[in-house]
């Protein structure tokens, strides 16, 4: 099998940050900036494959990277992540071991286990713990099934994040079967955020909004309360639980991203 790293990236010149990334292997890199260009660089034991794009959107690059990749497994990468140095033969030997696999979800070094110190299979509501980092996929069980990251969702949209629990609903819809594996392969900084600037009422209005979307109204709302009290901690200092949760309910009020979704449908030509 043969992997391809996805990486996400703005306003990149030449591949310091595969480099920094220490990607030995073969690199996908979506680059958006301000131009259209293509540009190929050598790893240690592959190519980076370097895209520059004037599309703007984390999931848009998501998608492109998907489409350009022309390997049998995918694993997401962001632009601060740094990777093991045995992460293709750790990738590679979970799918050899998991062949009924479509999706597996890795661990991290430096964040807190979300599952159990084993191999299981995930389903919702479990994988509302996965971040996007965490997820790679065999990519032609997502051109077999039309899988794709949902483009109304993640930074670039102003519509918040959320867009990796929407990818892997949709996964689960479409039968795909999604493991977890307790292999660490990456550490994360994410220490600046495109899309998060604060516990603020924008934030859980588009909290609201994101969750009514690929939640539906009823779960929404159980989510809603459960978030504001479970996380008070986080945001207390910024924003009191009450007004975190009128604006939570305002956001599943008027529940603006479903909308999108019906007004992007009716423009598309029958």
């Amino acid at each position: 099998m043969k992997l391809e790293i996805l990486m996400s990236c703005m306003h990149q010149h030449d591949d310091t940050l595969v480099r920094q990334s220490q990607l030995t292997g073969d690199v996908v890199v979506i680059n958006q900036c301000d131009q259209e260009a293509y540009a190929e660089y050598s790893t240690e034991n592959g190519i980076v494959r370097f895209f520059s794009t004037r599309q703007r959107g984390l999931t848009k690059s998501r998608n492109m990277a998907i489409g350009k990749s022309q390997a049998d497994i995918c694993m997401l990468c962001d632009d601060d992540e740094v990777f093991v140095p045995d992460y293709e033969k750790k990738i590679l030997a979970a799918y050899e071991s998991l062949p009924q696999a479509d999706v597996i979800v890795f661990k991290m070094v430096n964040r807190p286990p979300s599952f159990k110190d084993q191999v299981m299979p995930l389903r919702f509501p479990k994988t509302m713990k996965v971040s996007s980092w965490q997820i790679s996929f065999r990519r032609q069980r997502l051109l077999d099934t039309g899988v794709r990251f949902d483009e109304l969702l993640g930074a670039g949209t102003g519509n918040g994040a959320e867009e990796e629990l929407k990818f892997l609903q949709d996964c689960e819809k479409a039968g795909l079967t999604i493991y977890y594996v307790p292999e660490e392969i990456a550490s994360v900084g994410q220490e600046v955020s495109t899309w998060f600037s604060g516990f603020t009422e924008p934030f859980f209005e588009n909290r609201g909004a994101t969750t009514r979307y690929i939640l539906g109204l009823g779960m929404a709302s159980v989510y809603a309360v459960y978030y504001v009290i479970r996380k008070k901690g986080l945001y207390q200092e910024q924003i009191s639980p009450w007004d975190a949760l009128r604006a939570t309910f305002r956001g599943i009020r008027e529940n603006k991203i479903t909308r999108q979704a019906r007004e992007q449908k009716e423009d598309v030509p029958v």
